[in-house]
Formats: C-alpha cells, structure tokens, sequence
C-alpha cells in the first residue's frame, strides 16, 4: 500500500511540473510565455494605435494582472481583441501570450 501512494505522489509531481513548465510562478505571481522567437511590444492601451512604453526581449514570462478588450491582433496563438494588463498603463496582445485558452485567463480590467 506504501508503494502505490508513493507512485501517485510521483504522477502528481511529474503532472505538476509539466503545467509548470508552460505557466510559471515569480514571487507568488503566475506568468505566462512569451511566443518563442518573437520580442513583444508593450502599450500604453489595448491597441497598437497607444504608445509603445517598450519592448520585451525574446523568450519573455509575462503576469497578467487583468485582461480587456481592444484592438484585434494576429499573432503566433491565433487572432485575439484580448489585451493582457502586466504592468499599470502597460498591455500586451494576447495573441503573443501562450495562455493555453482563447478567452480571459483572469479578471477583467476595471
């Protein structure tokens, strides 16, 4: 009996840390990967037409504080009007963020 809830504790582990693997944790804050091989601009609002504030660098882990609607965007993981909020005042289409859904991840922006 031993034996088997040893094995489950290890297909729970191995299970967490392939979901791990794609949404990591910062100081208690998930992040979400940027799309491999892309550097993301990052705006002002949710749309290009806002100010760039700056530019994530390639392989980039982003949190996403709050997510709303916007411009649409194509990019690696499909055509998306969600905008991710991972700074005050910063957004990133989510159309570059590998979420693994094609709707809100977390709350929507107030």
């Amino acid at each position: 009996m031993a034996i088997e809830e040893t094995a489950d504790t290890v297909a729970t582990t191995d299970a967490t840390d392939t979901v791990a693997d794609t949404v990591g944790t910062t100081a208690g804050a998930i992040t979400y990967p940027v799309a491999p091989g892309y550097q993301v601009n990052v705006r002002s609002g949710p749309g290009t037409n806002y100010r760039l504030v700056k530019v994530l660098p390639y392989n980039s882990r982003v949190p996403i504080r709050c997510q709303r609607h916007g411009q649409k965007v194509s990019g690696p993981y499909g055509t998306s009007d969600i905008w991710d909020n991972i700074a005050p005042g910063q957004y990133v289409a989510d159309a570059y963020v590998k979420t693994g859904s094609d709707g809100f991840v977390t709350v929507p922006c107030g």
